[in-house]
């Protein structure tokens, strides 16, 4: 790991962290100072009752004329990522990290064009905008803000990738990406193919 790439995740981050700590707020304020997430407000009993009441299995028909390829659908709402294979005898549920704001989310059809198994991470020139001491460059390992691996959709900049901050899962944490627990994404990653379908609703 470089000095650049140690010194952004903890002298940035831990000091930030410290500070709220104080204000009995560290675990979840922490999990939205990470690169991909930025200065962020986050209500947890909020977020609680709404992953309750809306996190549950689906039936793919509503959401698509068919499986050729597979099928991804990103529900904000619950969010929660379901999968079901081109043959519709595997489906998959997992929950997920969501955009943090109005502005930076998107909805429509994709496809997943990439599969990067250990991706690297540099942030959109808005991102750099709005947080200048972020590095520009983050290699893949446990500072990367896209986990262990990561799916590229046809959106420009739009992934759906794992964490290695696991508190962002269920929360409005990212600057427009999905993300997954490392362990759901790699489990995705091996289901999907370049040409899977992807929804987000």
């Amino acid at each position: 790991m470089s000095e650049t790439t140690r010194g952004f995740s903890r002298r940035n981050f831990l000091t930030t962290a410290t500070a709220l700590g104080a204000a009995g707020l560290a675990a979840p304020a922490l999990a939205q100072q990470t690169p991909d997430a930025g200065q962020v407000q986050y209500d947890p009993e909020a977020d609680q009752r709404r992953n309750i009441s809306s996190f549950r299995a689906q039936e793919w028909q509503p959401y698509f004329s068919n499986l050729t390829n597979g099928a991804i659908l990103a529900d904000l709402t619950s969010r929660a990522v379901h999968f079901w294979s081109e043959d519709g005898s595997t489906y998959k549920l997992y929950p997920s990290s969501i955009p943090v704001s109005p502005e930076l989310t998107r909805r429509g059809r994709t496809e997943i064009i990439k599969k990067v198994v250990g991706p690297s991470w540099s942030p959109t020139p808005e991102m750099r905008k709005r947080n200048p001491e972020w590095p520009p460059f983050v290699p893949p390992g446990p500072d990367n803000p896209l986990g262990t691996h990561a799916l590229w959709l046809s959106w420009q900049y739009y992934r759906i990738h794992g964490t290695h901050d696991t508190r962002k899962i269920g929360r409005k944490s990212s600057n427009g990406c999905i993300g997954l627990y490392n362990e759901h994404i790699k489990e995705l990653f091996d289901l999907t193919k370049i040409g899977t379908q992807v929804l987000l609703i």
